[in-house]
């Protein structure tokens, strides 16, 4: 695990919510504790790794604590007042948000774009699985709610659409 990797799961944690987190690998065990305003971390390396023994961190999304959707940046910015017209689509499982159906591919919806019901606006990643997400309205997407490549909760918001 390297030190980028560390990093983002610190500021995850500090993020979600949770008190302590704890993951162990095969030579390698990180307790990443909160409480207030601080996060203290402990990092357990049993022997040296050579780029060779990096290991993968395990995908283990019903263990990960709920975290605040990042706003993407849109071409015009919403007002908070502005948000009440809106509708949102949320996600109706626990996974991580992908905007593209492939790294290759278009976004499948886009600031601007008209959806209508039964429209894929994206695909969430569950356990391996790809679930496409429909928009179950009909509208004008204002906003994306969510960075591509992102965990998601059941219930959260994904995009505003404006259905007028």
């Amino acid at each position: 695990m390297d030190l980028k990797e560390i990093q983002s799961l610190i500021k995850f944690v500090a993020r979600s919510g949770a008190n302590e987190v704890k993951l162990e690998m095969e030579d390698v065990k990180i307790t990443i504790k909160t409480g207030g305003e601080k996060t203290e971390t402990t990092i357990v390396q049993s022997a040296p790794m050579t780029m060779g023994q990096i290991p993968v961190m395990p995908a283990q999304p019903a263990a990960v604590p709920a975290v605040e959707a990042a706003p993407v940046a849109a071409d015009a910015p919403v007002k908070e007042e502005e948000n009440n017209n809106y509708i949102e689509i949320k996600s109706p499982i626990i996974g991580t948000f992908y905007r593209k159906p492939s790294p290759d591919k278009p976004v499948f919806a886009e600031v601007g774009d008209t959806v209508s019901p039964d429209s894929i606006v994206c695909v969430i990643e569950a356990m391996k699985l790809f679930n496409e997400i429909e928009s179950e309205v009909s509208g004008k997407i204002v906003k994306v709610l969510v960075e591509d490549s992102t965990p998601v909760e059941f219930g959260q918001p994904l995009f505003l659409v404006d259905p007028s």
